[in-house]
């Protein structure tokens, strides 16, 4: 998951944990959910083109003709939208639900006992994740992308601030090198997903959610693996404390 010299770091990386190659028998629907993944998690925003037929079946190691079928479907439930042209392309018609203290509730009857288990396991890859990250000699293309992303981050509305921060921890994902543990790190937001989403954004909890990120994306770039974990464990904690807060 290396970046090439001299590339833009916002195009090379987009999607990196999630558009992976298709590894089981049933293409045409994992094909689905991957796009899905990348949409609901906020990689890719309403409005945002996803990346080039021919690139992204080369990407997940698909024919192209499953990828049209899995964006005709995406299409019908107006996930996603193709246009022709020269500035043509899909693009993301998706947007991200409000805030929903009830379908929080229901989120969590639907999850049971696995609540305390996605939490548990999103703290162990996150952790292993940024000390991984703290622990890698990056590039100068490397530390341009996770500081785009805590820009971006730091820089959002109450409205864009979900998509982003999912951006931001799946950045330092894509930093380990890991194709696996980027790919565990997508798959541990999807489960907990419906619930992040479904917490009130809070102005206070943004600061102090601010400060976290901050001190995350710093102890990476400096290289100090104990201050990534400890800085992503005390932020990892303090998300959990927030939800079990709203549960309770």
């Amino acid at each position: 998951m290396e970046l090439a010299g001299g590339s833009d770091p916002r195009m090379d990386w987009q999607g990196g944990a999630i558009f992976r190659p298709v590894r089981t028998g049933n293409a045409f629907e994992e094909t689905v959910e991957r796009i899905l993944e990348a949409v609901k998690l906020g990689v890719f925003g309403y409005g945002d083109r996803l990346p080039a037929e021919r690139e992204l079946a080369v990407r997940l190691g698909i024919s192209r003709e499953t990828l049209r079928e899995a964006i005709r479907s995406l299409q019908e439930a107006g996930c996603v939208e193709s246009r022709r042209g020269r500035y043509g392309g899909t693009f993301v018609t998706y947007r991200l639900p409000a805030p929903d203290l009830g379908e929080l509730r229901r989120a969590v009857q639907d999850m049971g006992t696995e609540l305390e288990d996605a939490l548990t396991y999103r703290m162990v890859l996150e952790t292993g994740a940024a000390e991984q990250a703290a622990r890698r000699d990056l590039t100068a293309d490397q530390r341009a992308y996770l500081e785009l992303r805590l820009a971006e981050l730091e820089g959002a509305d109450t409205e864009e601030y979900r998509r982003l921060d999912s951006r931001f921890h799946l950045a330092i994902a894509e930093l380990t090198g890991s194709h696996s543990l980027a790919a565990g790190v997508a798959e541990s937001r999807m489960r907990l997903n419906d619930l992040l989403n479904a917490i009130p954004v809070l102005e206070r909890n943004i600061e102090h959610a601010c400060v976290q990120h901050r001190a995350m994306a710093e102890a990476i770039l400096a290289g100090d693996v104990a201050g990534a974990r400890r800085s992503t464990e005390e932020h990892l904690a303090a998300t959990a404390a927030l939800l079990r807060g709203f549960l309770g």
